[in-house]
């Protein structure tokens, strides 16, 4: 299949218009929710080999992206809101149970649908962010939700710097006005900085980033991921001399057109949330997840690297966890940097369902 052969469909959900593209007309049904800043689109590897194997693959421009609802209000954009959003996809296209599949921020979409919805949810896949319980992010120190995200993260980020949710949180839209003075410069930069494709310093090469000591993955995240306070996001990004081979100009192109289209105010409001979903999530805090499980990071994903203590400690709080897995050679963006291998995992997971 092509993108040509994807269905584009929108349905109400949850008082919501989700845009879908859908690949495949029967079989089980796989629902992909995508990250920031991406879209649906983000999923196009994995909408074909999943059609090809058998599946409905349907993948979600989440609320806030694309021809998706935007609602205005930051507390639509809540976690229990973004479950409920994938809860009413799955039944207007009448299915009655799905697998959840997550990247990025749509991780912890993916997460919580399974642990709060397992009756519609029958199994999870991960990607990026493993399963961070109530307070979703992974952060070090704080990788089951112990403490509240803003602490944290102000713990993380130092008393100078702010860490990026913070900086994405900022009242007035200033990161989204930040972006907007050249999208297309701003959004090449986020790809390539955060792949596996931007050079390592060399005091880093041959270090096993995903099993750093604290100090020093603490060192690591604040240079990779914080914002002094008089400083701005872009000042953390690098401009590739050419794009990465999975990056070509014409998936840029499309990239580019959707978050033209949506505009970067409603993707940002998932980040304002985040103390509102700790305390919302925290009646279900304690309980594990029961639905099989599956993560996968990238060993050059700095969100892989900060959650190596909610990866190491996952059988904690995942029953059926079937995997762990960490592709080598590959960053943040993994579905689109290393779609083999990907598809490789994902398939044999939904196959031993």
């Amino acid at each position: 299949m092509s993108i040509a052969d994807w269905e584009s469909r929108s349905v109400q959900s949850n008082g919501q218009r989700i845009r879908l593209k859908i690949a495949g007309s029967s079989g089980p049904m796989v629902l992909l929710c995508h990250g920031f800043p991406e879209s649906s689109y983000s999923w196009r590897h994995q909408l074909d080999a999943l059609a090809a194997a058998g599946y409905r693959a349907v993948a979600m421009d989440m609320r806030g992206y694309g021809r998706s609802s935007k609602p205005a209000e930051a507390v639509a954009y809540r976690i229990t809101e973004l479950v409920a959003d994938c809860v009413g996809v799955v039944e207007a296209l009448g299915e009655s149970s799905a697998v959840i599949v997550g990247h990025d921020l749509g991780a912890p979409v993916a997460w919580t649908a399974a642990w709060t919805r397992p009756d519609i949810f029958r199994a999870v896949v991960g990607l990026s962010v493993p399963f961070g319980a109530r307070g979703l992010a992974c952060l070090p120190g704080n990788p089951f939700g112990e403490l509240r995200p803003s602490v944290a993260n102000r713990q993380l980020a130092g008393p100078d710097s702010m860490f990026y949710h913070e900086y994405f949180s900022l009242p007035g839209d200033i990161a989204a006005r930040e972006a907007e003075r050249d999208l297309r410069s701003w959004l090449t930069s986020a790809f390539y900085t955060l792949s596996a494709d931007r050079p390592l310093p060399p005091e880093l090469a041959g270090v096993d980033l995903t099993r750093l000591p604290e100090d020093m993955l603490r060192d690591f995240v604040r240079a990779v991921m914080s914002v002094p306070r008089s400083g701005t996001f872009n000042a953390l990004l690098e401009q590739p001399e050419k794009l990465p081979a999975w990056l070509s100009e014409d998936i840029l192109d499309v990239c580019l057109a959707e978050l033209e289209y949506s505009g970067l105010t409603g993707p940002l409001n998932y980040y304002r949330n985040s103390d509102l979903d700790w305390e919302i999530l925290g009646q279900h805090q304690g309980k594990p997840i029961e639905v099989p499980a599956l993560y996968i990071g990238g060993d050059r994903d700095i969100v892989t690297i900060w959650s190596q203590q909610a990866i190491a400690r996952a059988p904690e709080v995942l029953m059926d966890l079937r995997g762990s897995i960490i592709i080598p050679n590959c960053g943040h963006w993994i579905q689109q940097e290393q779609p083999l291998a990907v598809n490789r995992e994902l398939l044999a997971f939904l196959q031993a369902l």
